[in-house]
């Protein structure tokens, strides 16, 4: 049926839950800044990373006026948070403290039932596979490594490196330009009707919804060529595979 099967991350293949504004998440940022000499009440720090993801989301969008949908860098902000204190720090260091708030802010994170058959029997029937996230490489590139997905793809596609997110259909083009898919070879595969589903199919492709506790309520029309509403990724299979 298709030879290009392109994922979503998060709600598709892993199911995570994150709380990036709990006042414990923030305390224990809050004391690892203060490790480096960058000290900030907890409160203060929230509401300066805040801000900081704003200004950084205006200079974005000042570079690429073209884009309707776009991602930050999330580790220059967390870069500009030692700076604005005088802090000097290294690559390496920065890195650290965005795994680290990842670590603290995650809930849970595991794969769903299904995805690895999925993802071998794809791999069995000579199927390509890849990958568009709206998600930050610098959290995404460990929980790859963690469930050991990357040997999967043959593409991977990271917002937070495009600048630019689902559904914006110069997301979508990137890949298929990269990576030289055609449209009626492929099939995009998420769990959000709006960002994976509306964005295939203002683009032109067939897309598979599959609905997951931490999808968005559907609000409007759902545009997919085939859905699972239960959360069953082994219906995947069974529904695109041939």
């Amino acid at each position: 049926m298709y030879k290009n099967y392109i994922f979503d991350l998060y709600g598709t293949l892993i199911d995570i839950n994150t709380d990036e504004w709990s006042d414990d998440l923030w305390k224990k940022m809050s004391t690892l800044y203060s490790y480096k000499g960058a000290h900030y009440t907890f409160k203060e720090l929230n509401s300066e990373y805040g801000r900081l993801v704003e200004l950084e989301k205006k200079s974005v969008r000042k570079r690429n006026p073209d884009y309707t949908v776009i991602d930050i860098k999330i580790e220059k902000v967390f870069k500009k948070l030692f700076t604005q204190k005088d802090v000097k720090i290294t690559k390496t260091q920065v890195m650290f403290v965005a795994e680290a708030f990842r670590c603290y802010s995650t809930k849970y994170i595991k794969l769903y039932d299904g995805v690895l058959d999925l993802l071998n029997t794809l791999k069995a029937k000579d199927k390509k596979i890849y990958l568009l996230s709206n998600a930050q490489r610098s959290f995404t590139e460990n929980e790859l490594n963690m469930f050991g997905l990357k040997k999967y793809f043959d593409g991977i596609c990271i917002s937070s490196d495009e600048e630019c997110s689902k559904p914006d259909a110069n997301y979508f083009k990137i890949l298929f330009e990269r990576y030289g898919l055609k449209k009626s070879e492929s099939i995009m595969i998420g769990n959000d009707y709006l960002s994976d589903i509306g964005g295939a199919a203002d683009f032109g492709i067939d897309s598979l919804y599959i609905h997951q506790s931490i999808s968005p309520e559907i609000k409007g029309e759902l545009r997919s060529t085939y859905s699972v509403m239960d959360g069953d990724v082994f219906k995947i299979k069974k529904l695109t595979v041939k």
